[in-house]
């Protein structure tokens, strides 16, 4: 049985439709809350709603939200931004990464990493799995993908048990899978990890993949059947989307076109259009980015329409989907 996991209960794949493959429409991680770092405060319901209404004015129908419990995840106005919008959600169960976990478990009466520290893989494992298929944060909304995530080119110990804690939840119930890497390092290292427990590297995608535009490392980490979220469209701080565009094609020029999902990763004030600052808004990638990629595809030699209608709705159809 295969079906994907959304806020408002199971659907089948085909249902899914138009796709962001990681976004954030409303979190307050709470170490960033301590440190009083406001523009990681996607906290008003009204202004997160109507950047969705940009969204689907250009056709959006679903959002993978990437928001763990780290990060400041709240099932209850991700499925209120749901019901009033009409988009499917997948939330997120498991956690993003250690440099977070200094941060208020609530509660808990104490830290993520005090948590993290206090509980062995197997009792992380039955936390995850109970996200998934009981609910999270004392309510009935159920995750539909468990995260894991690792730092700037390490991987503490912590990080390594909960990465192997979620994947075993994987195994228990047949979720898919998506991880962090920060600033697109430690791809490899994630798969080795993925590999010696025995999952299948085609149940995760890996996000961040753009912050790292290496070619040769994309298509090592292609060849073993993993998503590749590109989300960082807009953030030319980074790299400029021709950087992008380009890492994009190699990929289809070696056959990976099947392996490509696209979000905006939108975690800050000041990229939302309705937060105030006049960002460019969650409905730029649809609006702006897509035309110019089926230009440039077509360009190059693909057919653009046929790559979109991929990298927006075939894959993400099968990357987010529960096999059991």
């Amino acid at each position: 049985m295969e079906f994907i996991r959304t806020l408002n209960g199971d659907i089948a794949p085909s249902e899914l439709g138009v796709t962001y493959s990681h976004d954030h429409l409303f979190c307050i991680p709470p170490l960033w809350k301590e440190k009083k770092i406001d523009d990681f405060m996607i906290d008003d319901l009204e202004a997160s709603i109507k950047d969705v209404e940009l969204f689907t004015a250009q056709g959006g129908q679903a959002v993978y939200d990437a928001t763990a419990i780290d990060y400041g995840r709240d099932p209850v106005a991700l499925k209120a931004i749901s019901d009033r919008t009409g988009i499917k959600i997948i939330a997120t169960a498991g956690f993003n990464k250690a440099i977070m976990w200094p941060g208020q478990m609530a509660g808990t009466g104490g830290t993520f990493q005090q948590w993290i520290d206090a509980h062995s893989r197997a009792e992380i494992r039955d936390h995850v799995v109970r996200e998934l298929t009981e609910g999270m944060d004392g309510t009935d909304l159920k995750g539909g993908v468990a995260k894991f995530g690792t730092g700037y080119n390490t991987i503490s110990d912590s990080e390594d048990k909960v990465v192997r804690a979620v994947l075993d939840a994987h195994k228990e119930t047949g979720c898919p899978l998506h991880s962090h890497t920060e600033l697109g390092t430690l791809i490899l290292e994630q798969l080795k990890i993925v590999k010696h427990e025995g999952v299948d590297p085609s149940r995760l995608t890996i996000a961040h993949v753009d912050r790292n535009p290496d070619h040769w490392l994309h298509l090592k980490a292609a060849e073993t059947g993993v998503f590749m979220c590109f989300d960082g469209i807009s953030r030319v701080k980074y790299h400029p989307e021709s950087v992008l565009i380009d890492c994009i094609l190699n990929l289809i020029r070696h056959g990976h076109e099947d392996q490509i999902v696209v979000g905006g990763d939108i975690a800050r004030r000041t990229m939302y259009r309705n937060y105030g600052e006049g960002g460019l808004g969650l409905g730029y990638i649809l609006e702006s980015w897509l035309p110019r990629f089926r230009e440039q595809a077509d360009d190059a030699g693909f057919d653009g329409k046929v790559l979109v209608d991929k990298f927006f709705v075939k894959n993400p159809q099968r990357a987010f989907v529960f096999k059991q």
